[in-house]
């Protein structure tokens, strides 16, 4: 069975100590030769300079290809496109395209009155200026879309709005993933669509994660979870559990794997391990 290419997701720092634990994350995980990393941006756009500015720390230091997240939430067109630009000067023409989520205690996304309305807006907007543009998609349902067939008609707009490859929100069951990329053939889609994938660093962490997006856990899989941190070994099972969905995964077909790292990289590079990404460090050792 051939190897998956695997990318990661980080998260900016926010503080002294979250700059060292995203530096340790990148450390940990680039020798596995990622094809890309993304670095995300905040709910409300809450971490806008700070992304622009771990971007390009991170392809500086670490040689890597990197994917600044954008969204549409709180700024004008101008100010959105201006961070683009900015991105661009840091060496970064990659860039995952959201709507994103509307600031923490609103009722939901309201669009900057100057500001771009909605995803497909601003993937054309980006898609003229030259950018390479990758979007989100949801295997399991969106919670505001209205049916499963929305969800798939809007990942349509947003390909047909110049994106060229989405990547799925993290789900545990690989037919949820199936089926949704079987919808998205049926309705024309050729674009790539990447499975992302969360290692449980944190159980219950993830379970209100997972309920705050959508993403179902099936009832089997939430037993053995609570029965692996009742007997201490939560991490182990962690690690075989996303190995099992990735395996399950590439053997139908996938030959790329996103992971959500939180910046805490160890889960991830165990999981890649088991899939046979090894890293260049120990190449090299062997060469």
């Amino acid at each position: 069975m051939p190897t998956p290419t695997v990318s990661f997701e980080f998260f900016p720092p926010k503080s002294l100590q979250g700059s060292f634990r995203l530096w340790d994350c990148a450390r940990t995980l680039a020798p596995l030769a990622p094809e890309w990393v993304s670095v995300t941006y905040g709910a409300g756009g809450t971490t806008r300079e700070l992304t622009r500015e771990a971007v390009g720390a991170l392809g500086a230091e670490f040689d890597l290809r990197v994917a600044g997240h954008l969204t549409c939430v709180d700024a004008s067109r101008a100010e959105t496109m201006e961070t683009a630009r900015g991105f661009r000067k840091a060496g970064v023409s990659d860039i995952v395209a959201l709507r994103g989520d509307p600031p923490a205690g609103s009722d939901g996304f309201v669009p900057h009155p100057d500001g771009f309305s909605n995803s497909v807006e601003l993937i054309e907007a980006l898609a003229a200026d030259g950018f390479t543009i990758r979007v989100g998609a949801y295997p399991d349902r969106h919670p505001e879309a209205t049916s499963d067939a929305a969800d798939v008609e809007w990942l349509k707009r947003k390909i047909d709005a110049g994106a060229s490859e989405a990547i799925t929100q993290f789900f545990f069951d690989p037919e949820t993933f199936l089926r949704f990329r079987d919808r998205c053939v049926a309705a024309g889609i050729d674009a790539p669509i990447v499975p992302g994938l969360l290692p449980v660093e944190n159980w219950s962490k993830t379970r209100a994660f997972a309920a705050r997006c959508g993403a179902s856990i099936p009832d089997d899989l939430a037993a053995a979870f609570d029965v692996a941190e009742r007997d201490d070994r939560a991490e182990l099972f962690a690690v075989a559990q996303a190995a099992e969905l990735a395996d399950a995964l590439v053997t139908e077909g996938c030959d790329h794997l996103h992971f959500y790292t939180l910046n805490r990289p160890d889960l991830t590079r165990d999981v890649c391990t088991a899939l046979g990404r090894t890293s260049r460090a120990a190449l090299s050792r062997v060469a």
